[in-house]
C-alpha cells in the first residue's frame, strides 16, 4: 500500500524548527523507495554533500546551497568560456548572492531540476520523486513565493523564462505539494495552522497535502489504570511513590498531547498522519524503517 501523495513528483516537507523534519523526510522517501519509486530527499542546509548520494536501494540524499546551484547553472545556461570566466569572478559572485532573492531562486531553480524528467545536468538520471527538507515555516512559505515574485519583476529574459516555468511546476497540483511537520505542543501546532493560511495565501494557492504529527507520546492507561495508580499512590510509602508519579505524568503528557493532536485532526481531518514516538537515542536506518511503515500504514 502506498501514501496517495507520493504520487507527486515534488514534495515540500517544512514545519516549526525543531520539530523533526528532516526525520519525517528521510522516513517518507524511505516510503516511497519500498514502492519502487526512485526517490531523492534533497536538504537544504547547505552543509551537506552537494552529490547525489544512495542511502539505500531507490533512495538518494543530497545538500543543495546556492553556490553550487549557480555554478551548475552557469555551466549549463552560459557557453564555455564565459562560464568559467563568471565562476571565477568575486564581484559576480557577491553582486549574486547580495540580489534579494537569489538564493533562494537559485535553490529552487536546482529543486526544479531535480523533479524533471529530463535532467539538464549532464549524466544525471532522473527521479520518480523530489522530497524537499525546506526550512522552518516563515522561510519554507518565502521560498516556495520566490519563483513567482521573481516571474513577475523580471518578466522578459532568461531568469524570467526559468522563473515562470518553476512557478508553474508549484502552481500544478498534480507535480507539486507542501507536507507540514509537527510535534504534540501548544506552539507548533499553533504554528502548524498558521502556516495552512499562508500556503493559501501564496500568489498561487497551496493547501497543505498532509500534517505529520511526529513524536507523539503512547497512551498507555485507561481510565481504570489511572483510578488504581491514584488509589495506590494514596498512603504509600515516598519510595514506592515515585514509580507511580511517573506513571501518572507520562498519562497527563499523553492526555496534553492527545488534545493537541485533536486540533490537529478538527482542521485537517483524514489528511492528518500520527507518527510514535521513539525511544532512541539516534535515529538511524532501523528506526527510519519503522517510521516509513508507520506513514504507510
Amino acid at each position: 500500500m502506498s501514501l496517495p501523495l507520493l504520487r507527486r513528483r515534488l514534495i515540500f516537507v517544512t514545519g516549526k524548527g525543531g520539530v523533526g523534519k528532516t526525520t519525517v523526510a528521510l522516513a517518507l522517501g524511505l516510503a516511497a523507495a519500498h514502492t519502487g519509486l526512485r526517490t531523492i530527499v534533497a536538504d537544504l542546509n547547505g552543509d551537506g554533500d552537494p552529490q547525489e548520494l544512495e542511502l539505500a536501494p531507490n533512495l538518494f540524499r543530497v545538500s543543495v546551497d546556492p553556490q553550487s546551484a549557480m555554478e551548475e547553472y552557469l555551466t549549463v545556461k552560459v557557453p564555455g568560456p564565459a562560464a568559467h570566466a563568471l565562476r571565477q569572478s568575486r564581484i559576480f559572485h557577491a553582486f549574486a548572492m547580495a540580489t534579494p532573492g537569489m538564493r533562494e531562486m537559485l535553490v529552487m531553480g536546482k529543486l526544479w531540476e531535480l523533479a524533471q524528467i529530463e535532467r539538464r545536468t549532464e549524466d544525471a538520471a532522473p527521479y520518480d520523486l523530489v522530497i524537499v527538507d525546506a526550512p522552518a515555516s516563515g522561510h519554507g512559505v518565502a521560498i516556495l513565493r520566490t519563483p513567482r515574485t521573481f516571474a513577475d519583476i523580471a518578466r522578459v529574459g532568461p531568469i524570467a523564462n526559468q522563473a515562470q516555468a518553476i512557478a508553474r511546476t508549484l502552481a500544478d497540483h498534480a507535480f507539486t505539494s507542501v507536507i507540514a511537520v509537527c510535534t504534540p505542543e501548544e506552539m507548533p501546532v499553533n504554528e502548524t495552522l498558521q502556516l495552512s493560511d499562508a500556503v493559501r495565501a501564496l500568489p498561487d494557492p497551496m493547501e497543505l497535502e498532509a500534517v505529520v504529527l511526529n513524536a507523539r507520546y503512547p497512551d498507555r492507561f485507561s481510565a481504570e489504570d489511572v483510578s488504581t495508580l491514584k488509589d495506590a499512590a494514596t498512603g504509600a510509602a515516598e519510595h514506592d511513590r515515585t514509580g507511580i508519579d511517573i506513571a501518572l505524568a507520562e498519562h497527563r503528557r499523553a492526555t496534553l498531547q492527545l488534545g493537541q493532536e485533536q486540533r490537529l485532526r478538527d482542521a485537517f481531518r483524514e489528511r492528518l498522519l500520527v507518527l510514535p514516538y521513539l525511544f532512541e537515542s539516534r535515529i538511524e536506518l532501523p528506526q527510519l524503517e519503522q517510521l516509513a511503515e508507520a506513514l504507510t500504514r
